[in-house]
């Protein structure tokens, strides 16, 4: 291992342990500080499994442990320049890192506001699009995919023009934060998926040669370990949608940052098989509800975690572990399959 391949690692161990101490901190002040405030989710709707009322704005804590990993990260990257970012990509991984988290801190700012307010659904979407508008002025546009199973250097790549690039881009904001929204049912759901989700696209992008997403997933990994214990059943606390949204958000960022064109690191293929199960989930909601004449937000317990419970009798702690293993084997997959996207990039090189 050369010099640079150590002080990556250091930075990325840093990071995850960073982000896992924060969060784990931060979680107990949080947890004080909803429930003075009243800020609590009362259950029992057609969304929540619990009956007691838990304090809801987690992502507050996710968020601080994440954040704070990665301005550290930023110093570090400043400071020595030749220790983690190589001198060229620098100022584009600066520029990136700054991007997302000004946006991270926008959408956590809607979900605390809806946590807190009770956000109309058609105002909450609208607050979604405008992050993901700010967000694109920061370049993230999904410029193009990788072709797979083409290794031939002249034809593995299709441009987006700006007319496909940037719808595509807002749909695919809007849907993975919703869809990861979507998935916080049941508790610890969420924050192991994202866990194990955000790991393994940390391994594919270190393979792939791009440390921006590392570090940033590596940092998400931390936060989200940090909160599980105090977010697993029984939980203490739950994400809210300030750490739904939040969490949806840094996701559709890095597959977009990882399909950048210049550094083939993770087509948005690859992020669609780590994250199959909040996508197919909210797929097949839509469908469901369309089908019975409801509206695409309202409210239901058909999702697949909820048909674990009521269709199959598992408790929440038997269904939220099979959950953890099937996200476990797609990211198997995708990892099996990103193998594909390294041969492209070594063809094209």
């Amino acid at each position: 291992m050369n010099p640079h391949e150590l002080n990556a690692g250091v930075v990325y161990g840093a990071a995850f342990l960073i982000a896992a101490i924060v969060s784990v901190l931060a979680t107990p002040l949080v947890v004080r500080l909803a429930v003075r405030l009243g800020i609590v989710d009362r259950g029992g709707d057609e969304r929540r499994m619990h009956d007691m009322p838990k304090p809801r704005v987690g992502g507050i804590a996710v968020f601080f442990g994440f954040a704070f990993a990665l301005f550290a990260v930023l110093g570090v990257a400043l400071a020595s320049p030749r220790g983690f970012l190589p001198a060229a990509d620098l100022f584009d991984g600066t520029h990136k890192l700054v991007g997302l988290l000004f946006g991270s801190l926008l959408i956590l700012g809607v979900g605390i506001w809806d946590d807190v307010m009770q956000m109309r659904p058609r105002n909450k979407l609208i607050a979604q699009i405008v992050v993901a508008l700010i967000s694109m002025l920061y370049g993230f546009v999904i410029p193009g995919i990788t072709v797979p199973f083409d290794h031939n250097p002249g034809t593995n790549w299709i441009d987006f023009p700006i007319w496909v690039g940037v719808p595509l881009t807002l749909l695919w904001y809007v849907g993975m934060m919703n869809a990861i929204n979507f998935l916080d049912g049941l508790d610890g759901l969420l924050a192991g998926v994202a866990a194990i989700s955000s790991f393994f696209l940390f391994v594919i992008s270190v393979l792939h040669g791009n440390p921006v997403v590392a570090i940033v997933v590596a940092a998400l990994t931390g936060a989200a370990l940090g909160f599980l214990p105090y977010n697993f059943n029984p939980a203490r606390i739950i994400l809210g949608d300030a750490g739904s949204l939040f969490i949806g958000y840094v996701f559709a960022t890095v597959s977009i940052i990882g399909a950048s064109k210049t550094a083939i690191a993770i087509s948005v293929v690859i992020p669609l098989l780590v994250l199959a199960l909040p996508v197919l989930d909210t797929a097949a909601a839509i469908v469901r509800r369309a089908r019975s004449g409801k509206r695409i937000t309202e409210a239901d317990r058909g999702h697949f975690h909820h048909q674990l419970i009521f269709r199959f009798g598992l408790n929440v702690r038997q269904a939220v572990l099979l959950l953890y293993a099937v996200c476990f084997v797609l990211g198997v997959v995708a990892l099996a399959f990103s193998g594909e996207f390294t041969h492209v990039f070594r063809h094209a090189t």
